[in-house]
């Protein structure tokens, strides 16, 4: 299958979502989250990633409205944050990201960590807000293979999404082929490894393909099925992380990027955070 900028991958319940996206994590609320949204958008992504703790939802509802861009042709992702968790907190923070978002619906809705002791409430407010017709997926985010055969012997619907860090220093792939297995769509965030694109292979490989490391490492994730979601705030860079679809890293290449797997995370772990 060739993969384009409009390709999609389905989730489990037939909902198709954008296999590339633009994070705006730490993108400022106002004419920053704007003007990055409205450059993503024009640059041909359809889908957006935010969360009530990223404090920019309403500007990612503005960008979208002003985009003149079919509501339905866009993916809009928003995140319930640890202090909101619990059955009726969640339900609370899913109408203030709403609220903030004002666009009718969510198309994902994910809980943001797996916060001890509330996570399986929080889960189960979600499947409320998905009877309603509320949002059209919901997932978790940062959840091991334990968090998730936990909420899964409890849970009526299956996590559509597992949202976690991956990238070429930490490629999950005990994790990838369990959620292969259930069904469950695994999507990366920090895809680019906070910038640490110096490694020598990558290096040779951006020569080699013509490509920047930063390309590269995108091309990767869209060819082993993970959904994508680099963040910039530049026009230039969010063009560049989109010019990823007239090229193909050949499956040698491929292992061999998988080969610099280190377990390393430049984020936290998701058994051992405290926020």
């Amino acid at each position: 299958m060739k993969l384009t900028i409009e390709s999609k991958a389905e989730l489990l319940n037939g909902v198709e979502m954008p296999r590339l996206g633009l994070g705006v994590w730490r993108t400022q609320e106002g004419e920053e989250v704007e003007k990055a949204v409205s450059e993503a958008l024009k640059a041909g992504y359809l889908g957006v990633d935010t969360a009530s703790m990223y404090g920019n939802e309403a500007g990612v509802g503005r960008a979208v409205r002003a985009s003149g861009i079919p509501r339905g042709n866009l993916f809009i992702t928003t995140k319930v944050w640890n202090n909101q968790q619990g059955y009726d907190n969640t339900l609370r923070a899913f109408e203030e990201s709403a609220k903030q978002l004002d666009l009718g619906y969510v198309d994902l809705y994910l809980v943001h960590w797996p916060v001890k002791g509330k996570y399986k409430d929080t889960y189960r407010a979600m499947e409320e807000l998905y009877d309603q017709g509320k949002v059209r997926a919901i997932g978790v985010s940062n959840f091991h293979i334990h968090h998730l055969e936990d909420l899964m012997g409890s849970c009526r619907i299956k996590p559509m999404v597992n949202q976690v860090e991956l990238h070429p220093m930490l490629t999950q792939k005990k994790l990838q082929m369990f959620c292969r297995k259930e069904g469950i769509q695994i999507e990366s965030w920090r895809p680019l490894m906070r910038g640490n694109l110096d490694l020598p292979l990558l290096q040779e490989l951006a020569a080699q393909y013509g490509k920047t490391p930063a390309q590269i490492v995108i091309r990767w994730h869209l060819q082993q099925g993970v959904v994508t979601i680099p963040k910039s705030v530049r026009e230039s860079r969010i063009r560049e992380n989109a010019d990823v679809f007239d090229f193909e890293l050949a499956p040698e290449d491929m292992n061999r990027i998988d080969s610099l797997n280190e377990d390393r995370r430049f984020g936290a772990d998701p058994d051992n955070f405290d926020f």
